[in-house]
């Protein structure tokens, strides 16, 4: 079965808390006029439309939730209240693509070839799980052994921390299909948003239109997100903590 690519993923993720997974949060939805009060976040145009479409439609179901975007190679995490926690740089899954392999959550790790190591687009249900090794980390996909988890450093040569500082997203492209952050990010910002109860994953495509993706979107004209479009390598790493930390300088993107 698929136990020893997820007991290796799990691995990996060292020094993730042990949380569990519980009803929905019921906490209420800010109001479009709460968001777009606050000092806009830049991110790509696609983040945006997303986002707003999210609040526009309620889609979320009042549970918190993540954009990742792969072309920036960034993930954006909410609060079930709608809010911005943080934003921060991650890797991705090696092969550019928005689709899983048949059969990938079965394979071991060693059997899996580079162009079936993508992160798979479109709408999950996240959620803090056990796994093989002990070890509870967050899922986005279950099925296709997907998860979210600090950036983890085994392999010296693969240089993952090395990439997650640089201000370049073509080298963000090195893991089986996990989505790395972080570590003061995931422990800080992931963690305690999705601890408790479950989420929503929303993962861009980079191959395909956004409506091919996630079939009932709709652009919105009035911009509700109070996130600011911007190329997809311009975001300031440094609008938020979390994100400095790894970054570095506020202009090091």
């Amino acid at each position: 079965m698929r136990d020893p690519l997820k007991a290796m993923l799990a691995a990996w993720a060292l020094g993730v808390l042990s949380v569990g997974v519980s009803a929905a949060s019921t906490a209420a939805a800010a109001t479009p006029e709460q968001r777009s009060g606050a000092a806009q976040t830049p991110a790509s145009a696609e983040v945006v439309k997303l986002a707003d479409w999210i609040f526009a439609s309620g889609d979320n179901k009042g549970l918190p939730f993540m954009i990742i975007d792969k072309t920036s190679a960034e993930v954006f995490v909410f609060g079930g209240d709608g809010l911005l926690r943080g934003v921060a740089p991650a890797l991705l899954g090696f092969a550019r693509g928005d689709d899983s392999a048949p059969g990938i959550g079965e394979k071991e790790l060693s059997k899996i070839t580079p162009e079936e190591r993508t992160t798979p687009a479109g709408r999950f249900v996240a959620g803090f799980g056990a796994s093989p090794s002990d070890k509870d980390i967050l899922w986005v996909d279950y099925e296709t052994a997907v998860s979210i988890h600090q950036v983890v450093n085994n392999n010296p040569k693969e240089q993952r921390l090395k990439r997650l500082e640089s201000p370049s997203v073509e080298d963000n492209r090195i893991t089986f299909g996990c989505i790395n952050v972080p570590p003061d990010f995931y422990n800080k910002v992931v963690v305690p948003e999705f601890t408790g109860t479950s989420g929503v994953a929303y993962v861009l495509p980079e191959t395909r239109p956004i409506e091919e993706v996630f079939l009932n979107f709709q652009y919105q004209e009035r911009p509700l997100s109070g996130l600011a479009a911007a190329s997809a390598t311009g975001v300031d790493a440094g609008a938020t903590a979390a994100a400095d930390d790894v970054r570095g300088r506020p202009d090091a993107h």
